[in-house]
């Protein structure tokens, strides 16, 4: 209990310290689609050349994993650039992804399986929110697609988590919209586009995805550790976790823990490697590598850093670009 009651007490010191790392920053928001192709670099390459065509947009960073045959592209702007550059991406990936031969180990429901809002700078969440609505009802209109609308977006409770919209993935999806009610779409139609599937559209804080790749091969054992700590199991608060196998042909295969750690201030990177690493070692594995899949924020890594360093009474401050930067 002490352990865990100095982590929240560090945790809630860098909680409070973002304010100060966005002196001078505009209000912004970024955008994080999630995309069903991760073996054809050259469908990636289109989608994101969509993206940075758009004035006024950002494109900050990509990343592509092809065992999970997924993409996740990250850009930020004003709020009607990233919309405009949203609406492109979905109209690129819907012609060049067909979801009626899309295999891989990641949950999805679409082309573009997910697409969250995230305020940063001074954007307050309640804009997101409205943001992501408007989105999900625009592009169900120009492309014919059905939209659910999920986390601070969403209209119906049952549908706030992504897991609960993506139930039974795109196959369990196809053969229930239009013939359960409670599967209808927010938006759209009440029928899956006829390659690109469906999409889930929301709003969030900042999320970050990580990996942990044990030293097994044993995909049993990192089932067993994402069910002992997600949330929703009764484990680790804001985190939600799977285990799969990271299949690389002519590679070594590793047992992964994929995390998604939805709040960082209640559980972040280190506690959560920490904890996937003791029960790693209890079924006699070990942690092998770690991944992070895009971007994080600046204080869930500072946070990384105290933690490894056992610093006492650090500051984001001792940072020096930050320091620099505050004053600004």
């Amino acid at each position: 209990m002490e352990g865990a009651d100095h982590r929240r007490e560090r945790s809630t010191r860098f909680a409070a310290a973002p304010p100060r790392y966005y002196r001078g920053v505009p209000s912004l928001i970024e955008c994080v689609p999630n995309f069903s192709e991760g073996r054809r670099p050259e469908v990636l390459d289109e989608i994101t050349r969509a993206i940075s065509q758009i004035d006024g947009v950002t494109l900050l960073d990509f990343s592509r994993d092809e065992t999970h045959n997924r993409s996740v592209v990250t850009f930020a702007g004003n709020a009607e650039p990233v919309v405009r550059a949203a609406t492109a991406a979905v109209g690129r990936a819907l012609e060049l992804i067909d979801m009626t031969v899309h295999t891989g180990a990641h949950p999805r429901i679409g082309a573009v399986d997910v697409i969250p809002f995230v305020p940063l700078g001074t954007t307050r969440l309640s804009e997101c929110v409205d943001l992501a609505r408007r989105f999900g009802e625009l592009v169900a209109k120009t492309y014919g697609l059905p939209v659910y609308l999920y986390g601070e977006a969403a209209l119906r409770p049952e549908r706030r988590r992504l897991a609960d919209v993506r139930r039974g993935q795109y196959e369990g999806l196809k053969a229930e919209i239009g013939v359960n009610p409670e599967r209808d779409p927010d938006y759209g139609p009440a029928r899956l586009h006829p390659k690109g599937g469906a999409v889930a559209v929301g709003a969030r804080k900042p999320l970050i995805a990580f990996n942990v790749n044990l030293t097994t091969d044993d995909v049993a054992v990192a089932k067993r550790i994402a069910h002992a700590i997600r949330e929703s199991s009764g484990g680790l608060p804001a985190v939600q976790a799977m285990g799969l196998l990271l299949e690389n042909p002519g590679e070594r295969s590793f047992a992964q823990v994929s995390m998604n750690l939805v709040d960082w201030e209640r559980t972040g990177i280190a506690a959560a490697v920490r904890e996937v690493r003791r029960l790693a070692l209890e079924a006699g594995a070990d942690v092998d590598h770690c991944e992070l899949v895009g971007l994080a924020p600046t204080g869930a890594l500072l946070e990384v850093a105290s933690d490894a360093l056992r610093l006492r009474e650090f500051s984001p401050d001792q940072a020096l670009e930050l320091r620099l930067a505050r004053d600004r």
